[in-house]
């Protein structure tokens, strides 16, 4: 394995987590391009556009899921196209004020994918390939 892909895997890594424990984009930054820029095809991320937005809307989910975590089933580095993919579940409950509604209790564990692209041994562009009709009707949000 090349130093830069070492590099890129341990950048990618070190976002994940720090994205996925809602640390936003004062910590995230850390690993991104200053523009990094976010696609979704989810309804609640379709509007988003930089990473930065997409970082700091993790942070505000876990104010009203606090006990958000993540468990990650797949970590791949694709040397070719020098890009980062995770496949993980997102686990948690609203059980706190300051979300879409008063707190449900109820509970979802939703999968999702990143893939990281990089420029320059940092992050340029993150695609979020997440159902999110299923989350948000487990959670209690929409029928």
């Amino acid at each position: 394995m090349s130093t830069t892909t070492e590099s890129i895997t341990e950048t990618a890594l070190a976002f994940f987590d720090a994205c996925e424990t809602g640390k936003g984009w004062a910590k995230c930054s850390t690993y991104c391009q200053p523009n990094a820029s976010f696609a979704a095809q989810a309804e609640p991320l379709a509007d988003m556009q930089t990473l930065q937005q997409y970082t700091d809307w993790m942070k505000g989910l876990f104010v009203f899921v606090p006990d958000g975590s993540y468990a990650a089933k797949s970590f791949a580095t694709d040397h070719e196209r020098n890009n980062v993919c995770v496949y993980a579940v997102f686990s948690g409950t609203h059980s706190a004020d300051g979300g879409p509604m008063p707190p449900t209790g109820k509970s979802t564990s939703s999968d999702y994918v990143y893939v990281m692209e990089f420029e320059d041994g940092k992050i340029s562009h993150m695609t979020k390939i997440w159902n999110a009709g299923w989350a948000l009707k487990e959670l209690g949000w929409i029928q």
